[in-house]
């Protein structure tokens, strides 16, 4: 009885259908495009779109910006391409077969991989609500002046609001996450704005693919940390909320199109909102001599700075071209999201440290939220576990909230460990994100789960050829990070390497029986079960 209960307020509320209006063109026949068609639409890439925008991605913004410049928003804007071809993917898979991604893992894969997945996906999500956690504390840091740790209390425990925008229904709570998105590009456009842009470094940098030496690592770091894993499962779901007649193809062609702009729509503008931060950082603490020094990427920061230990400076071997700058306080030294809000202070005036913590509040509480739904529907499918979503919430809460606790008590008097933890994290995110990429591509290239509707030969060459990249560009920075000589960020105990090549040996044979389970695997069982079938 009570189960029944939790999934009809589920069903009620998350999975509430809009209805689609019916639009006629000349002779009858539906037009090319209707914008009253297309706001019918919006709302789940919007929603979708704040994985973009979280803080770990805000993070690796202006690092990117402060410790490579211009040269890298090219792998911005073809990381997020990327990521709009398999979020149009997922919600394909949806709209087509009227189920998400994780309910057709748990059909397709044999259990050992589902649960596997699920259990990889699980980890993505607690990785990724643990840097929204902390995100969002720093925000109120800045903003508030509160310590660390009541500001992850207050985030951990805040997000059970989002019952109340569940409450009143999808499209109020799709309209929500859209005014997060508005506040976001308001405060970052602003602080864009006041830093001025070189157009012709901007142009270049996003149409001419260049990397020097010192930022292939960034390069790589993006790739991964732009794409979320668990948000593909995510927008497979959301789109559900769309009332479609599945039996007619003419309507399932006309919901693929408009999921797909309305998604584009979206990731464009977290682009432009990337792009902001990343100009931003550029214009005020980029240095090719910081950024190339032996022990690392750094950027040229003001020693005036709150907030930034002394210890963090490199006084002694910062170049003078760095030295000169912010008049003649300038030294190479970390930055982050913790340091990020102080270092702007100093260098554009006090209003531009709170604008950005309001942008970085926004990013946190609503990609906060976007993670918690994006656990239910994992969970809800692969183990068909209908949770009421203030249990759901408690449990996410649960989970992330006691990390996000004790790294914000053992950072409070050095931010520094909280950003080493981010990227740490992002690594993780890097990794986690083919146990989402490949069931999508193996789903939609399956005439027999999406008939008609299966990928152009294109689809799927561009697809398997973004797969294989992400898979090295995983290889190259977990290996660039984990023994990189001068290394601050992993343990120096003997068993700490051959664990790590244990672990990819592990990793690279669960994705070889992934693929391997997905294709000839389910071929074997369904002709098994066709044969047993006629017996």
């Amino acid at each position: 009885g009570g189960g029944e209960e939790e999934g009809g307020f589920l069903n009620e509320k998350i999975d509430e259908e809009v209805d689609i209006p019916v639009t006629t063109g000349a002779e009858g026949k539906p037009p090319c495009f209707s914008f009253r068609t297309l706001w019918a639409f919006t709302g789940p890439g919007w929603l979708m779109s704040m994985a973009y925008l979280d803080p770990g991605n805000l993070e690796g913004d202006l690092q990117q910006g402060a410790y490579t410049g211009y040269q890298l928003l090219w792998v911005l804007f073809w990381s997020t391409a990327l990521g709009w071809l398999l979020q149009v993917l997922a919600a394909t898979l949806g709209v087509v077969t009227g189920k998400d991604l994780a309910t057709h893992c748990r059909t397709r894969f044999c259990k050992p991989v589902s649960l596997t997945l699920w259990l990889m996906t699980e980890i993505a999500i607690i990785g990724s609500d643990i840097q929204e956690v902390i995100g969002s504390a720093i925000a109120l840091k800045l903003l508030f002046d509160l310590p660390l740790w009541i500001g992850t209390l207050i985030t951990g425990l805040d997000t059970f609001t989002f019952l109340l925008f569940h409450y009143w229904g999808i499209r109020k709570l799709e309209s929500v996450f859209c005014a997060m998105i508005f506040v976001m590009c308001v405060c970052f456009f602003i602080n864009w704005g006041k830093s001025g842009t070189d157009a012709g470094q901007f142009m270049f940098g996003l149409f001419v693919p260049t990397i020097e030496d010192y930022a292939l690592i960034p390069a790589v770091g993006t790739l991964g940390a732009v794409i979320m894993p668990h948000n593909i499962y995510l927008h497979s779901a959301l789109v559900l909320s769309r009332k479609i007649d599945r039996r007619d193809p003419t309507k399932v062609w006309e919901a693929i199109k408009y999921n797909a702009i309305e998604s584009g729509m979206a990731l464009l503008i977290s682009f432009f909102i990337n792009a902001a931060v990343v100009v931003t950082f550029t214009t005020h603490f980029f240095n090719v001599g910081c950024a190339s020094l032996e022990a690392g990427n750094f950027a040229c920061v003001d020693t005036r700075s709150d907030g930034i230990p002394e210890d963090d400076y490199f006084n002694g071997i910062s170049p003078d071209t760095c030295v000169n700058e912010h008049n003649g306080y300038g030294r190479c030294a970390e930055i982050g999201l913790s340091t990020a809000g102080h270092a702007l202070g100093q260098t554009l005036g006090s209003a531009a440290k709170y604008i950005w913590g309001v942008g970085v509040l926004a990013s946190g509480q609503a990609s906060t939220m976007t993670g918690t739904y994006a656990g239910q529907f994992v969970m809800q499918g692969f183990l068909q576990l209908k949770v009421a979503p203030w249990k759901r919430t408690m449990m996410t809460r649960l989970v992330a909230l006691g990390p996000a606790v004790i790294v914000a008590l053992g950072t409070a008097h050095d931010p520094v460990i909280s950003d080493t933890l981010n990227e740490w994290l992002n690594v993780l995110q890097s990794i986690q994100l083919p146990f989402a990429l490949l069931p999508v591509l193996i789903l939609t290239s399956s005439a027999l789960v999406m008939e008609q509707f299966v990928n152009t030969p294109a689809t799927n060459f561009i697809g398997w050829c973004g797969a294989a990249l992400v898979f090295a560009a995983n290889l190259y920075l977990v290996i660039d990070f984990c023994w990189e000589d001068n290394s601050k960020h992993v343990p120096s105990a003997d068993w700490f390497h051959p664990t790590v090549i244990f672990l990819l040996v592990l990793y690279f044979v669960f994705i070889g029986w992934v693929i391997y389970d997905g294709i000839v695997g389910f071929a074997l069982r369904a002709n098994k079960a066709d044969r047993d079938k006629h017996m």
